[in-house]
């Protein structure tokens, strides 16, 4: 199985700037893919960035604003938001596709981040 542990979450003003970071920990083959989806009140959840085989994916929203990085070493994910909007108020959920017996999608717990001023 894989356990993934989320933070960063936090309340930052219009134009600010936060972190998240998603370990992953357990016993696994590989990791395929680590990503980050996000679900706002009333709304789907939707891909934000997601990062495999060094290449990287982002969401038309958040492209130039937010960037996704992968230390393999730590088996942890990061995300770099960066200009944050209002509208990017949502909890983020870390996702990793990983290898234990067969192919799988992993989900985090999720970590609040509310853009207000």
């Amino acid at each position: 199985q894989v356990q993934l542990v989320e933070s960063g979450g936090d309340l930052v003003q219009p134009g600010g700037s936060l972190r998240l970071s998603c370990a992953a920990s357990g016993s696994f083959f590989s990791i395929i893919a680590m990503g980050w989806y996000r679900q706002a009140p009333g709304k789907q959840r939707e891909l934000v960035a997601i990062t495999s085989g060094g290449r990287s994916n982002y969401a038309d929203s958040v492209k130039g604003r937010f960037t996704i990085s992968r230390d393999n070493a730590k088996n942890t994910v990061y995300l770099q938001m960066n200009s944050l909007k209002p509208e990017d108020t949502a909890v983020y959920y870390c996702n990793v596709v990983a290898v234990v017996r067969v192919e799988k999608n992993y989900w985090g717990q999720g970590t609040q981040v509310t853009v207000a001023s």
